[in-house]
């Protein structure tokens, strides 16, 4: 009783082991855009949709400012410590390294150490507007997969627009406005994302949450994605496959959160108060120390990888697709349009690979003796003939060989169909036999087809090497030949 009920506990805990293991896929991560698989016509391949792994994209981002001097240190100049604006002494200087600011330093891979950061000039000319527009390119579309998050080293601006491309900067649209009074800055009440629900997740808001001055803990500004995930996925994203089938099925869900170039818009620095005080202008101004943009290539579900080249990213793609964001058919595989793949069914989607055009069938070069047809047929590949396996069906499968007309069963072998009575194997295609015996695998004595039946010393002529098989096992043998 006590081994039944381990062995019972032993089961279980392998199932649910192997459910656990493979969980994830149920999450649809789409981490393998094809695979191997056996049937009877031999090993073919599987397709699925797939995408790259999320990554950090400011590695690959390239910024530009607006206007371009807006950076401080040309000339030298001194500003007051954030908050104090009676500690003026602290310069900006572009030319010595320990004082300079300049944009690369809102995201220099030096540990993210907060004393490096980009700095804007002062708000020395007010009260003309200090409007800074900063914009991050990729050259590359990306779909955003978690928050994107600015960190200022100065106070929180009192104005602020997130817009984002998908253009390549041609045109531009607002993500989000960041204010401390929304109504007077945007004419827009104030909304946090909390504030959104499924049918509203699109919604442009603008939020108060970030933009307070001065307080403690008032440096960073998010952009909530994740937050906009949970109302398909849950609260802890514990249900990706809701979210992709969302995605899937909803068009302007998935542009919502594909970007080619986001632009950061500063209208307005941190006053922390109402009124601007003149007499201390060198206390304004704009420093980033940070920005985290999260995503990844998009491809299109036809590709698991992005590489860089020549400092621009491009999707390794499959499924007979080509471009940067796996967006058309090569050529010759023009066979029906092209189509995204679909994160549907989950957990491994539907790869809706390119297929070859009628025109190129006649090219991808079946074999003629080992294939149905000369050609491909409408899914690209070549159709293999019982026995034969290969992209060109131009192989055996086990338990067969190749002869001038293709693939044939074994007649004879070294091990499961071994010639008898001393017969010898000859190319896997016939046992020649001794004189005394005869048939397909030399099983039968000649003289049984003799009216005048066998003498006793008839057989003596040869060893057997293995008992003798019943002729309807033999006859079993599917396309076996008598020579």
């Amino acid at each position: 009783m006590y081994l039944s009920r381990f062995l019972s506990l032993h089961a279980l805990w392998v199932t649910v082991s192997s459910v656990m293991q493979h969980y994830p896929s149920v999450w649809g991560h789409y981490d393998v855009c094809k695979t191997q698989i056996y049937t009877e016509e031999g090993k073919i391949w599987d397709y699925m949709a797939c995408q790259p792994e999320a990554r950090d994209m400011i590695k690959y981002v390239k910024v530009t400012l607006d206007p371009p001097d807006i950076t401080c240190g040309d000339p030298p100049e001194t500003f007051c410590a954030m908050g104090n604006p009676y500690m003026c002494n602290n310069e900006c200087d572009a030319t010595t390294n320990e004082l300079a600011h300049p944009p690369e330093l809102m995201f220099d891979l030096e540990g993210r150490h907060p004393s490096t950061f980009w700095q804007s000039t002062t708000w020395k000319d007010y009260p003309k507007p200090l409007q800074v527009n900063i914009t991050l390119s990729w050259n590359k579309t990306i779909e955003l997969t978690d928050n994107i998050v600015i960190t200022f080293e100065s106070g929180r601006p009192d104005q602020m627009i997130l817009e984002k491309s998908l253009d390549y900067g041609r045109t531009w649209q607002p993500y989000q406005y960041y204010a401390t009074d929304c109504l007077d800055a945007f004419h827009m009440d104030p909304k946090s994302v909390k504030d959104l629900s499924q049918h509203t997740v699109l919604e442009i808001i603008c939020t108060e949450e970030y933009s307070t001055g001065y307080m403690t803990n008032s440096k960073i500004i998010h952009f909530e994605i994740k937050d906009r995930f949970a109302f398909f996925a849950g609260p802890r994203l514990h249900n990706m496959a809701s979210l992709y089938g969302q995605l899937d099925t909803t068009k302007k869900l998935r542009d919502f959160f594909t970007i080619t170039d986001l632009r950061i818009r500063l209208l307005r620095p941190a006053t922390g108060e109402i009124y601007v005080d003149e007499q201390h202008l060198a206390r304004y101004f704009y420093a980033i120390s940070d920005i985290r943009v999260y995503g990844r290539c998009k491809c299109n579900l036809h590709a698991t990888g992005c590489k860089e080249e020549n400092k621009k990213l491009f999707c390794e793609c499959e499924h007979n697709t080509t471009g940067p964001d796996c967006g058309k058919c090569k050529k010759n595989y023009q066979g029906r349009p092209w189509s995204p793949g679909s994160y549907l069914p989950i957990p491994k989607g539907t790869a809706n690979i390119c297929i070859p055009s009628i025109s190129s069938i006649g090219n991808c070069n079946c074999n003629p003796f080992g294939s149905v047809h000369d050609r491909c047929n409408d899914t690209g590949f070549c159709e293999c003939k019982e026995g034969t396996s290969g992209t060109k069906c131009d192989k055996c499968l086990l338990g067969y060989i190749w002869h001038s007309l293709g693939c044939q069963p074994n007649v004879c072998d070294k091990e499961l169909l071994q010639c008898q009575n001393g017969g010898t194997c000859l190319k896997n295609m016939r046992c020649q036999c001794p004189p005394a015996y005869t048939g397909i695998l030399c099983e039968k004595l000649k003289c049984e087809r003799d009216p005048g039946g066998c003498s006793q010393n008839s057989g003596n002529m040869a060893v057997s090497h293995g008992p003798l098989l019943p002729l309807t096992a033999l006859l079993g043998v599917t396309g076996l030949f008598i020579f």
